[in-house]
């Protein structure tokens, strides 16, 4: 490590007022949103930037005196539930929200110890009956002011509605139904802001909910656009060129085709994940879910759309590519995950990437500007469902022993419905063209059985034995290349790595662990440099931002999420919690529930 290198990578950082990039015209509102994300003053949306590289370019702490770091404040949010997500700071205000009841706190980050303002919805709490995993939440958006509206925080509530706050004071300016909880469907997905809009997922997939992402008008919440991952094409909205580039994956009609009967309409799908936006291309990415029920005998077919990696028009919704990872789902690998967007070569040239680590173990890098398949390899050596996948079709190439049809208990599945890659959001440092993941290790045995459907209630259809993976531990860190596929380092971790991780250009990642700790690892080796133990275990994921000219490191801590179901709920079936109990038995003795953001600086 050399501080030269550190002071050549922070040249490129912009650090401009953004009071010089106000914009008279909504649409153009995601431009200065890309300005703010750029400026190591602030950190604007949960991924960072719209590439999702959770990386800063800020070197004033590095692999040299990160062992100083000592905690500068702290701020308990007074709700005991999983902290997913992470805190925004934009101009000198840290904006805070807690899982269900979903407050949310602006703090003056010139005066910590004081509240700018709060707000703290009412809301049905019916909702926390078909939450599926803990009632968490995972983060808020921010909008600019544009000419229309002022700069708006956006929160989308467990039970369904999102709401628009003005960012200064924290009134009410619109709220609107996006879910209906009496089907199943809540909110826990982030809101994203891309041009004129806000997107807005959907939740509900274990009780039967047709997944639909949703476009909404920033300044007043009117729909733009609606799209659905199963059904009729129209409903999909899928471009005339849908796929064009790779027809093999499938085109028109396999919404409906690939369904028996009416089962579309209670087939999953939803989007509780990441987006990514290339402004560039005007093109939003995200993926679609599970299938519904998990039991794979009771709904025949691909289960086209699910799973799937979309490329979607920001403007009209329209799909331009969809890519179908695991056709037929058998183990609830959702494929929601971090979307990753880079720029490398690509047999000598240089390429529009998108990378994504899935729930299913494996890696894909796409093309993203016509949905090519680059590469798809394996998270760990140790998945066991899949052989490998055939890179010409796109297609997995399955073991048979692994699967989870009727009449058969399929044992030692890897990875387990838990994924070995879940909701974290990861990080990309562009010098040193490395993928950082946090990672599940973690397999299961699978016995399913019939279920009728019935609104409102859960439809699974399986029982879950989940346990440690074959190398011993829950989770890992690891270090990757996206495009060979080659791994530089790995680290174990005992518990699960939820919540994601951070990297910056001190050669620096950072991440929390379930257990409590905040760790600093150097980024070229996985050596661990620095860590911390927080009140309660981590879920959600670090960021940095800098104020009068200082840089802070800051954390949400409050275990819980699905690997802290058994604890939150006090459960001691090892099948409850849809198999995360027995996973995560021993989680109890190392943290108990807490809630809050600790900030960190030299």
């Amino acid at each position: 490590m050399q501080i030269s290198t550190f002071a050549r990578r922070a040249g490129t950082t912009a650090l401009i007022s953004s009071a010089l990039f106000a914009l008279s015209h909504p649409a153009k509102a995601n431009k200065e949103l890309d300005t703010l994300s750029k400026q190591n003053t602030n950190w604007v949306m949960q991924t960072k930037d719209y590439s999702s590289t959770h990386f800063s370019e800020m070197y004033d702490i590095n692999v040299t005196n990160v062992k100083n770091l000592k905690v500068a404040w702290s701020f308990s949010t007074g709700v005991l539930n999983g902290h997913e997500g992470g805190p925004l700071v934009v101009d000198g205000i840290m904006y805070v929200h807690t899982p269900y009841p979903n407050n949310v706190f602006a703090i003056d980050l010139k005066e910590p110890g004081k509240i700018l303002w709060q707000y703290k919805p009412k809301q049905n709490p019916a909702a926390r009956a078909v939450a599926c995993c803990d009632v968490v939440n995972r983060g808020l958006a921010y909008a600019p002011g544009g000419k229309d509206y002022p700069a708006t925080i956006f929160q989308n509530q467990l039970d369904g509605h999102v709401v628009a706050i003005n960012a200064k004071t924290g009134e009410l300016l619109w709220k609107l139904e996006n879910s209906d909880i009496a089907m199943g469907s809540t909110l826990t997905v982030a809101p994203f802001v891309a041009k004129d809009k806000v997107i807005v997922g959907s939740s509900g997939a274990e009780l039967g909910v047709r997944g639909y992402a949703t476009a909404y008008n920033i300044k007043d919440g009117k729909q733009a656009w609606r799209v659905y991952a199963t059904g009729p094409d129209e409903d999909i909205k899928l471009a005339k060129d849908f796929n064009s580039a790779n027809p093999h994956y499938g085109q028109f009609g396999l919404g409906l085709k690939t369904w028996e009967g009416d089962a579309w309409k209670i087939g999953g799908g939803t989007n509780w994940g990441w987006y990514a936006f290339d402004p560039d291309l005007d093109m939003l990415y995200y993926g679609s879910g599970n299938p519904a029920p998990w039991n794979e005998t009771m709904r025949p077919g691909d289960n086209k759309w699910t799973m799937t990696i979309w490329g979607r028009d920001i403007n009209t919704g329209e799909a331009k590519f969809g890519y179908q990872k695991t056709p037929h789902d058998e183990w609830d690998y959702a494929g929601v995950n971090y979307m990753g967007l880079s720029e490398q070569m690509v047999d000598g040239k240089m390429t529009k990437l998108l990378t994504h680590p899935d729930r299913n173990g494996l890696v894909y890098t796409l093309n993203r500007e016509n949905g090519s398949l680059v590469n798809a390899f394996k998270i760990d050596d140790t998945v066991n469902w899949v052989k490998k996948v055939d890179l010409k079709t796109g297609l997995p190439e399955r073991d048979p022993e692994y699967s989870t049809h009727m009449d058969h208990q399929a044992k030692g599945i890897c990875p387990s419905a838990m994924g070995y890659h879940n909701q974290g959001i990861e990080s990309y440092d562009p010098n040193q063209k490395l993928f950082f993941m946090g990672t599940n290790h973690i397999c299961m045995d699978w016995e399913p059985f019939m279920l009728p459907y019935r609104a409102g209630q859960f439809f699974v259809g399986a029982t879950l034995n989940m346990y440690p993976g074959p190398k011993g531990t829950l989770g890992q860190v690891k270090a990757m290349n996206s495009v060979t596929g080659e791994f530089a380092w790995e680290k174990p971790e005992k518990f699960a790595v939820w919540g994601g991780t951070m990297a910056t250009a001190g050669d620096l990642l950072f991440y929390g662990t379930l257990d409590g700790y905040i760790k600093a690892l150097n980024s070229k080796t996985g050596e661990e440099l620095w860590k911390f133990k927080l009140p309660s275990g981590v879920i959600g994921h670090p960021i940095t931002y800098k104020q009068d000219g200082k840089q802070y490191v800051a954390i949400y801590y409050g275990v819980g999420g699905w690997p802290g179901v058994g604890l939150v709920f006090d459960l001691q079936d090892p099948t409850a919690g849809l198999g995360a109990v027995g996973a995560f038995k021993e989680l109890a003795h190392y943290t108990q529930q807490g809630g809050g953001v600790m900030v960190f600086a030299l």
